[in-house]
């Protein structure tokens, strides 16, 4: 909504210091063909297409912070998705599902609180 979005256009602004931003698409085209290849599991492979774009967020995530680079996740969509799509002339096919942003480290992350690990994952067989 308009009226919601200085917030959100300041944060925008924010990120054109940034030295540059991945961003992380799905192809469809790929998800629907191995859902017409292995029907049996069609109903999966959206849910492993995101799991696998997530590791690949983390993967990117953590090798940058190792060679002491910034970054932020964001997922913008789909406020940015028509631009971004026209802007760098993304197939229509290919779903935008996260921003990347990274660059120089202005401050360390702030303190986090989280759910206990003991309360968030069981561990059987060991």
């Amino acid at each position: 909504p308009a009226d919601k979005f200085e917030p959100t256009a300041n944060k925008l602004n924010m990120f054109k210091a940034a030295a540059g931003t991945v961003l992380f698409f799905e192809d469809q085209t790929v998800v629907q063909g191995l859902q017409a290849q292995f029907p049996a599991y069609a109903a999966n492979f959206p849910i492993w297409s995101e799991h696998t774009n997530a590791m690949h967020q983390y993967a990117i995530w953590t090798t940058l912070a190792a060679a002491r680079i910034g970054a932020n996740l964001q997922h913008y969509n789909p406020i940015i998705d028509a631009e971004i799509a026209k802007t760098w002339n993304i197939p229509a096919a290919w779903t935008l599902r996260a921003q990347l942003v990274f660059g120089g480290i202005a401050a360390p992350a702030g303190e986090k609180e989280f759910q206990p690990v003991e309360e968030r994952l069981k561990v059987f067989g060991l």
